[in-house]
């Protein structure tokens, strides 16, 4: 039986989640906890599929990401992120604690909520074990990047953390590498906000986190009116 940690101090919050995961996934267990203290406890004990949390839970600001630290330390538990705290601020943040996704609060429907869940669980099914290192990481132009198995991708040796959806447009433009991939196509990708400039945020997303660590990063072209490319810097 699959078994996932809701972690939201705010119960009606808490009790609306809890009915999309059922409702996702019959028969699934979800227990529910409202501090850190019980939830760390919890996840310590438990072999969670898949952990829920807020960043903030009661007067603990933070709290959501000393959780997300025990779990790395731990277990290794998938974490999807779903609080208030703006997305533009928090996401970048996720990202660097290896959250698996970040939803903000009132700007997400069910359908996306439970979309993004169940891609979780999917892609946490076969994924290899998180402390698992590849025999060899590829150097140079080369990007590595398995998104069936929610493998973090790999730029000049080092992975970058994306949300899911982010990793999703970046295999569709490295997979059409030299071709135009164009708005229509990627709106196939996204699960939601399906307009222009949503697109331009991830693609913003995805330029970003490889700029973090290469910051001569120039491989995702922008395509005006069309869409975008991948071209390899080598070529250029």
């Amino acid at each position: 039986m699959l078994k996932v940690a809701v972690v939201e101090d705010d119960l009606p919050t808490s009790n609306q989640l809890r009915g999309w995961i059922e409702s996702a996934r019959p028969g699934i267990q979800v227990d529910q906890w409202f501090n850190r203290d019980d939830a760390e406890a919890a996840i310590s004990r438990e072999r969670y599929d898949l952990v829920v949390l807020d960043i903030e839970l009661g007067r603990e600001r933070h709290a959501g990401v000393a959780i997300i630290n025990a779990i790395n330390k731990g277990s290794g538990t998938p974490v999807l992120v779903v609080s208030a705290m703006p997305a533009t601020i928090y996401r970048s943040i996720m990202k660097a604690l290896d959250a698996w996704d970040y939803l903000q609060k009132t700007t997400f429907e069910e359908g996306d909520f439970i979309d993004t869940f169940l891609e979780i669980l999917r892609a946490a099914k076969d994924r290899p074990g998180r402390q698992e290192a590849p025999a060899a990481l590829p150097q140079g132009n080369e990007l590595s990047l398995d998104p069936l198995r929610q493998s973090t991708p790999i730029w000049r040796g080092q992975r970058i953390n994306l949300p899911l959806t982010a990793q999703r447009i970046l295999a569709t433009l490295y997979q059409c590498r030299g071709q135009v991939v164009s708005y229509d196509d990627l709106f196939q990708v996204v699960k939601s906000g399906r307009n222009r400039d949503n697109i331009r945020k991830h693609v913003s997303t995805l330029r970003d986190a490889f700029r973090e660590i290469d910051p001569a990063f120039d491989c995702i072209e922008n395509i005006p009116m069309r869409g975008f490319r991948w071209v390899d810097q080598a070529g250029r």
